[in-house]
C-alpha cells in the first residue's frame, strides 16, 4: 500500500464516521419525535370531567392521609376510592358488530366502587346493581341549573340525566364515601383493550345462551377475544334468573381475568404491544381531572404494582327485592351501610 492510498483511506474515515454519526443522530431524532408524538397522542386520547369543581364542598369529607415514614415517597400510598363506570353505547355500526342492540345513547351498565387500601397492597371492588332503587339527589347540569331530587329512581338513571357528575354525587349520597377519582370505560374500548392484550381467560360455572348479547358458551374455561368478552360483560338473560345480579358476577370474573392477563403480559418487552394496549386504554377512558394525563395515570399504576389479582376482593352491595317492584332491588340494611362504613 502506498502512502497515497493510506492518505485516501485516512481521509475517508472521518467522512464515514461523520455519515454514521449523522445516521445515528437522525435515527435518535426520529425516535424522539415518534416517542413525543406517541405521548401527545395517548395523552390527548383521555377525556376528562371536572367533578370537584362541579360538586364543590357538598359531599363527604376527604379523609386525612396517615403520615408515612418517608414524607418524600415518590408514589402515593394513602387509601383511595375510585368510582368506575362501564358506559355502553349500542348505536352505530361498530357497536352493532360488537353485539349491541338498536338503542341510541350511552348508559352506565356497570358501576363499581374500587377501594384501594392504605399501602396499595389490597383492594375491594364493590358492584352496585344498576336496577337498585335509590333517592337520586339534585345534580348540577353542565348547561346550568340542576336536576330535581328523584325518589325510588333506578341507580343508573343518574348517569343518564346528569352524566359523570350526577353518577358520583348519587354514589356518594347512598354510600357516604367520598370518591377520590372517577374512571369511565367505554365498552367498545374495553373490547379493543382485550384484543390488544391477546384475549382473556374466563371460567363460567354454567352454560350461557343469550341471543340478546349474541353469546353462547358451554360451562367451563374459555379464552375470549374482545367481542366475546364484551358480550360476556353484557350478558344477563342467558344465566340464572336473568337479573342484573347474574351479570355482575360475570363482570367481576372479567375484572379478575383482565388483571391476571395484564400482570402475565410483559408489555415492556414489546413496545408495539405496549403502545397498542396504552392506545386502547386511553382511547376508552373518561376520568376526573385528577387522572386526565399519562403522568397521573402512570403514577397511579406504579403505586399499584404490588397489587395482584389475588389481592383484589370482589363483592356486590347487599340488596333485597324492592317491595314496590319484583324486578328491582333496594339496599339491604344494615349490611349495606356496614359495607360502606368499612371503606371509609
Amino acid at each position: 500500500m502506498t502512502g497515497d492510498d493510506e492518505d485516501r483511506r485516512a481521509g475517508r474515515r472521518p467522512r464515514v464516521l461523520k455519515a454514521v454519526g449523522l445516521t445515528l443522530a437522525g435515527a435518535l431524532v426520529a425516535g424522539c419525535a415518534a416517542a413525543g408524538w406517541a405521548y401527545w397522542h395517548l395523552n390527548s386520547n383521555i377525556k376528562s370531567v371536572d367533578i370537584n369543581s362541579a360538586l364543590g364542598d357538598d359531599r363527604p369529607a376527604k379523609p386525612t392521609p396517615t403520615p408515612t415514614a418517608s414524607q418524600e415517597a415518590p408514589l402515593p400510598t394513602e387509601a383511595v376510592n375510585i368510582l368506575v363506570l362501564g358506559s355502553d353505547s349500542r348505536s352505530g355500526e361498530e357497536n352493532e358488530a360488537l353485539g349491541g342492540g338498536s338503542s341510541t345513547g350511552a348508559r352506565s351498565d356497570t358501576a363499581m366502587v374500587v377501594h384501594i387500601d392504605a399501602g396499595r397492597t389490597a383492594a375491594t371492588v364493590v358492584s352496585i346493581p344498576r336496577d337498585t332503587l335509590v333517592t337520586r339527589p339534585s345534580c348540577p347540569l353542565e348547561s346550568g341549573g340542576s336536576t330535581a331530587v328523584a325518589y325510588g329512581s333506578m341507580f343508573n338513571s343518574a348517569y343518564a340525566v346528569g352524566g359523570p357528575v350526577c353518577a358520583v354525587k348519587t354514589v356518594e349520597s347512598i354510600t357516604n364515601v367520598r370518591m377520590d377519582h372517577y374512571v369511565e370505560i367505554d365498552f367498545s374500548g374495553f373490547a379493543k383493550l382485550v384484543n390488544a392484550l391477546g384475549g382473556v381467560t374466563v371460567t363460567t360455572d354454567e352454560d350461557i345462551d343469550d341471543d340478546d348479547s349474541h353469546l353462547h358458551l358451554k360451562a367451563g374455561t374459555h379464552h375470549l377475544d374482545g367481542k366475546r368478552a364484551l358480550a360476556l360483560a353484557r350478558t344477563r338473560h342467558g344465566i340464572g334468573d336473568g337479573s342484573d345480579l347474574g351479570r355482575i358476577g360475570l363482570q367481576q370474573k372479567l375484572v379478575k381475568a383482565l388483571l391476571e392477563q395484564i400482570s402475565s403480559t410483559n408489555l415492556l418487552t414489546s413496545p408495539a404491544k405496549l403502545y397498542s394496549v396504552a392506545d386502547a386504554i386511553t382511547g376508552s377512558l373518561t376520568t376526573d381531572t385528577g387522572l386526565d394525563s399519562l403522568t397521573e395515570l402512570t403514577s397511579l399504576g406504579e403505586s399499584l404494582k404490588g397489587l395482584s389479582s389475588d389481592d383484589v376482593k370482589t363483592v356486590t352491595m347487599p340488596v333485597v327485592t324492592a317491595p314496590s317492584d319484583p324486578n328491582r332491588v333496594v339496599a339491604k340494611e344494615p349490611a349495606a351501610s356496614e359495607l360502606w362504613e368499612s371503606l371509609r
